[in-house]
């Protein structure tokens, strides 16, 4: 066997690649998950699954709307927040855990009736909502701004 380097096996590399899957993802300050940059369901599932307490399930709700609303959605990771979008035509939302609330993003809320309530001068077209625990979530108001948000031309970093 001079000459030759070990290879580990294939099943031995999936097994590794599940372990790291599995693992459960660090959690950044104010509880957001540390989930690597990907595209696709996956990642975005993952970083709901590692959602803290009540947001995780406010992540499960969120993407249940988008989805419904919006099929064929694009779904990706970035800065350690899951992303939706048109393919071809960029980012229309994103949200985020904070210590005390999940955000969720409309990169062009402005264009929205009735304009999400939150935002700020350093961000001109983007307007926020932030879910607190204790709040109602109102499904059909989120699925009308979903659907208005998906029809603009998205957010391209």
């Amino acid at each position: 066997m001079a000459g030759k380097t070990p290879r580990k096996s294939a099943k031995v590399a999936k097994k590794a690649a599940a372990k790291r899957v599995a693992a459960k993802p660090a959690l950044l300050t104010g509880g957001n998950p540390q989930i690597a940059k990907a595209d696709g369901d996956a990642p975005v599932q993952a970083y709901i699954a590692a959602m803290p307490g009540w947001k995780g399930n406010v992540g499960h709700r969120l993407d249940a709307i988008i989805v419904r609303t919006v099929p064929g959605v694009r779904k990706a990771v970035k800065w350690n927040s899951p992303f939706y979008g048109i393919e071809g035509r960029g980012w229309f939302l994103s949200f985020h855990v904070f210590t005390r609330y999940v955000k969720v993003s409309f990169f062009r809320g402005t264009s929205l009736r009735p304009v999400p309530p939150s935002g700020t001068a350093r961000s001109k077209d983007a307007r926020w909502i932030d879910i607190h625990e204790d709040d109602e979530l109102d499904e059909a108001q989120m699925a009308t701004w979903v659907k208005q948000a998906a029809a603009l031309p998205g957010w391209v970093p």
